[in-house]
């Protein structure tokens, strides 16, 4: 079966969509029949440049940056036409080729303009002003868009929307996001997890001073500045510790100035972007992870992964984080800075507590989330959509 994987940000670009179409086009194209012939012959379709990354050691082939007619022809030749998000060239291109065409929702865009689901003026998270007909809120919701911006993306979002609801399955990675959509023909797959090289945690000592982690990029919709702000009460309160962030990103500027000052100068350290291998030597030293995401969020990368690892987590209440942790971690009240550190506090004060959950984050992730089962589910949904066809 041909497979033409369309997402718009890939290697070397860096984050959760990008993670999951890499993992997603090798676990595919490693697929065999009994014949031990491939099952799927993969094509991914990007816009981002390959810089100086190493395509060919892929097993599958990548086209970066095509143009239209070439596009066309990716698609006309190709069985199935899988979406990562409702980007409108290639979905309208499969529509009028009669493909069959699928969507996996990485986020909000047929519901939100921005596709965030968050008020950027305030940083608080939308109530759903789109489809509850309060439209017109939109228009405020980023002022940086400018009004042109803002009405462009507005527009889109009917367009989306409209196409959304014709092509021949939604995939979802989370029943939560499938209810917030709302689209036909949904179907829900949880992301897979690839088994990471974890690195064997260390018995430490009690005296030693607990790492709180944060990993993500560092732009608003990831809510470092909730955790800044509740680690000043913890300071207030007499708690030693240490932060730790790690990643990049816009907010970087501020976010450092902020830790500059007292009561947070000398707690925090930027590690920013790391290699895989430094990665989990860092957070082999986290005594938990907090992920205080204001929105944006349809699953959860970061949690689940951070989960597998055996690291406690604490997030922010969003549905899609509920749904992932499913009980094997906490949760606090999105944007609330008191509430994050009083769950903070709590944790960090029984060990028992947070061995606990050590233990059932890493019991959920794997029995939950294999990479194994996301795999099986895309190929069931492909060939069901193909024997339709025929």
């Amino acid at each position: 079966m041909k497979l033409l994987l369309y997402s718009h940000y890939f290697a070397p670009s860096i984050g959760g969509v990008e993670t999951i179409v890499k993992s997603l086009a090798r676990g595919l194209a490693d697929l065999r029949a009994e014949n031990g012939a491939r099952e799927f012959e993969v094509t991914v379709v990007t816009q981002t440049p390959r810089e100086d990354f190493n395509d060919s050691a892929l097993p599958f082939q990548v086209v970066r940056r095509p143009g239209f007619w070439q596009l066309s022809r990716l698609v006309r030749g190709t069985d199935v036409v899988h979406l990562a998000g409702p980007a409108l060239a290639p979905l309208a291109l499969g529509l009028l080729l009669r493909k069959p065409v699928v969507i996996e929702h990485h986020g909000f865009q047929v519901i939100c303009p921005t596709g965030q689901l968050l008020i950027e003026s305030r940083g608080e998270p939308c109530p759903g002003h789109f489809m509850a007909g309060r439209r017109t809120e939109c228009w405020h919701c980023d002022p940086a868009l400018g009004w042109f911006g803002s009405r462009k993306l507005w527009t889109l979002t009917f367009v989306r929307r409209f196409l959304s609801k014709r092509v021949a399955a939604n995939i979802m990675p989370t029943n939560w996001l499938g209810g917030q959509l709302g689209l036909p023909r949904a179907a829900a797959i949880h992301h897979g997890l690839v088994k990471i090289a974890r690195q064997e945690r260390t018995e430490q000592p009690p005296s030693r001073v607990p790492v709180i982690a944060f990993q993500g990029r560092l732009v608003s919709t990831k809510g470092a500045r909730i955790l800044l702000d509740a680690a000043k009460i913890l300071c207030e309160q007499g708690r030693e510790f240490e932060l730790l962030v790690i990643g990049d990103g816009p907010e970087r500027a501020n976010l450092g100035a902020l830790a500059g000052q007292p009561p947070l100068f000398g707690r925090v350290r930027f590690a920013g972007r790391l290699a895989p291998v430094e990665l989990e030597a860092e957070l082999a030293r986290a005594s938990v992870v907090v992920v205080p995401s204001l929105g944006g969020e349809v699953f959860g990368l970061v949690v689940a992964e951070n989960m597998q690892r055996g690291i406690p987590v604490i997030a922010s209440d969003l549905g899609s984080f509920v749904e992932v942790m499913g009980g094997a971690g906490v949760t606090f009240r999105t944007g609330d800075a008191p509430s994050l550190a009083q769950k903070l506090s709590s944790l960090l004060k029984s060990p028992s507590r947070m061995e606990d959950l050590r233990i059932l984050a890493r019991k959920r992730a794997e029995r939950a989330f294999p990479g194994s089962q996301m795999f099986s589910e895309h190929r069931s949904l492909y060939r069901e959509l193909c024997n339709r066809e025929s």
